[in-house]
């Protein structure tokens, strides 16, 4: 099986596995944990572990982090080195929602290279600034 699992400050991961269980559906294969404020990176690493209890050492994960060097991510990769997880994972960091929505629709049928090219360039695709033409004043003009 494969996984896709999301990390982060704060409550962002679980809010973001949230709207992606929103627009997509409940789905056993996403996983979240978060080091939130006032936790300890050893009561977030023993959170994680028991997130990532369901994996085997057969599955394969993609590892979604806020930051890049980031503890919530560093301690993800430990936590999965530990596990001997760590040559069946690739982990991106800058997670957005389409990198997460591009990675949930293909967690199960492409190959990890291909999924991981597809992930950042969805994320690159989904910031950009709204050009908003504020210029007329004309009440049937559209925006």
């Amino acid at each position: 099986m494969r996984y896709l699992l999301m990390v982060s400050h704060g409550t962002f991961a679980p809010g973001l596995h949230s709207v992606l269980k929103m627009l997509m559906g409940e789905r056993a294969d996403v996983l979240s944990c978060s080091l939130e404020d006032g936790m300890s990176a050893d009561q977030y690493v023993e959170n994680l572990k028991q997130v990532v209890e369901p994996v085997s050492a057969d599955d394969e994960i993609v590892l979604l982090g806020d930051i890049i060097g980031g503890s919530p991510l560093t301690n993800a990769l430990n936590v999965l080195t530990e596990k001997g997880l760590l040559a069946h994972t690739v982990a991106v960091g800058g997670m957005n929602l389409p990198m997460a929505m591009t990675a949930l629709m293909a967690l199960e049928n492409s190959d990890l290279a291909t999924l991981k090219a597809s992930m950042i360039e969805e994320a690159r695709n989904g910031v950009a600034e709204l050009a908003i033409d504020l210029g007329s004043d004309d009440e049937d003009d559209d925006i």
